[in-house]
């Protein structure tokens, strides 16, 4: 079966660029024609040009850098947690099957159902959503990191022990660095979900910082056109986070976009 082909970041920004704009005429002109209510869903020309406006609100910005702090935590956090572990699971493989019930058990708990429990145990309401943060971003870490080791060439493995290198050299020049790309991608994965858990918790926990709790309190006030705003720049964050994720991937692993290109 051919594999598809590649697309260039021109061609990728283009066609994305071409797909938003098509989706954009599509609710405006469903805006225009009284398919939908402006009162209930403002058009998106009215939504964008409130958008425009948020930065020059300092409140706003209080709240962005209150939802990105949260998030840059959790996620050193997470890596630095998930990451080491990772690494030990897919090592030991003694370790791997004894932990592995607890993990199967953990992993499909959702953040959200556990923001009561977080907020018992952490009486700052900060501290609370940053440990849901890393609950969260936990998983995909461990999962690409554990996928990783299983991926790593035997033979090069076997290479190194044959001149005498123990399993520590051997898991730090050889499993470490062939594991890499699979982290990395675990990484973009956790920086996406950071950002809905964190959104999320503000919008349903509040009493907070945060850009959830700013949509959530224009909704309050039944500011429909500024609660979609601020609905409409957590996605533009988080685009904004998943391209520079890409951008890291692509001068980190070169090797990984020609491999694309050739297959």
């Amino acid at each position: 079966m051919r594999a598809p082909a590649f697309l260039s970041p021109r061609k990728r920004i283009l066609l994305g660029t071409a797909g938003i704009a098509g989706g954009a005429a599509v609710t405006e002109v469903a805006g225009w024609s009284g398919l939908i209510d402006p009162r209930l869903l403002p058009r998106l020309s009215t939504v964008t040009a409130t958008g425009v406006t948020l930065p020059l609100d300092q409140e706003f910005w209080t709240h962005i850098g209150a939802t990105l702090a949260a998030c840059g935590i959790g996620l050193l956090i997470a890596v630095f947690t998930a990451v080491p572990a990772g690494l030990l699971l897919g090592s030991v493989p003694a370790v791997e099957r004894a932990v592995r019930p607890l993990l199967e058990f953990l992993r499909p708990i959702p953040a959200l159902v556990l923001t009561p429990l977080a907020i018992f145990l952490w009486t700052e309401n900060q501290d609370a959503k940053i440990a849901l943060i890393v609950y969260a971003s936990w998983w995909p870490l461990l999962i690409n990191t554990m996928y990783g080791l299983a991926e790593v060439d035997p033979l090069a493995k076997q290479t190194l022990r044959s001149f005498g290198f123990g399993p520590l050299a051997v898991l730090l020049r050889v499993s470490l660095p062939s594991t890499a790309p699979f982290i990395a991608t675990g990484l973009r994965i956790a920086v996406s979900i950071t950002l809905i858990v964190a959104v999320s918790v503000e919008i349903v926990a509040g009493g907070m910082s945060g850009i959830g709790t700013f949509i959530a309190q224009a909704g309050s006030a039944n500011d429909v056109e500024r609660m979609l705003a601020g609905t409409l720049w957590t996605g533009v964050l988080g685009m904004a986070a998943n391209a520079l994720c890409g951008v890291a991937e692509r001068r980190l692993f070169p090797w990984r976009r020609a491999r694309t290109e050739l297959s």
